[in-house]
């Protein structure tokens, strides 16, 4: 179970961190900085779930093309642990866009743009405390 005193984040490698063999990269560069990893499952997201983690996005012109995307290959899904975890994640994890993530993040050394609009980021961090809250039962039921 989850320690409600403690800072948690959510964190997915997504599709094309994982087909690309960057998991443990990315991982590393985590643990690295000193947080720690709490829980860490390799699953094949199906429609219900992606639907309920990017509720937010329901009615944006990308939500199939990104549901579709999160569908195509298997998603780490961690809890990540430590002082204000969330902040710091996003920060070693760069700009959601990938031209302008800056070298040395994550997104900026390994992530691109594609020809077909995708937006293959490599990761997924949660924006948010409360987002993080939200987010980690859709993923890992069992810590909460």
């Amino acid at each position: 179970m989850l320690n409600k005193d403690k800072h948690y984040t959510l964190l997915l490698v997504k599709p094309d961190g994982y087909e690309r063999g960057l998991t443990g990269e990315v991982l590393r560069r985590i643990e690295r900085k000193g947080y720690k990893l709490v829980a860490l499952r390799i699953c094949q997201a199906d429609e219900a779930t992606l639907a309920n983690h990017y509720a937010e996005h329901v009615n944006k012109p990308f939500y199939k093309g990104l549901i579709d995307y999160m569908m195509s290959a298997p998603v780490v899904a961690a809890v990540i642990e430590g002082q204000n975890v969330v902040e710091g994640l996003r920060s070693l994890t760069g700009a959601t866009k990938p031209t302008e993530a800056a070298p040395g993040t994550i997104r900026g050394d390994f992530a691109r743009d594609w020809d077909d609009d995708s937006v293959r980021n490599i990761v997924h961090a949660s924006d948010s405390l409360e987002s993080a809250w939200r987010e980690i039962p859709i993923w890992f039921d069992d810590l909460v």
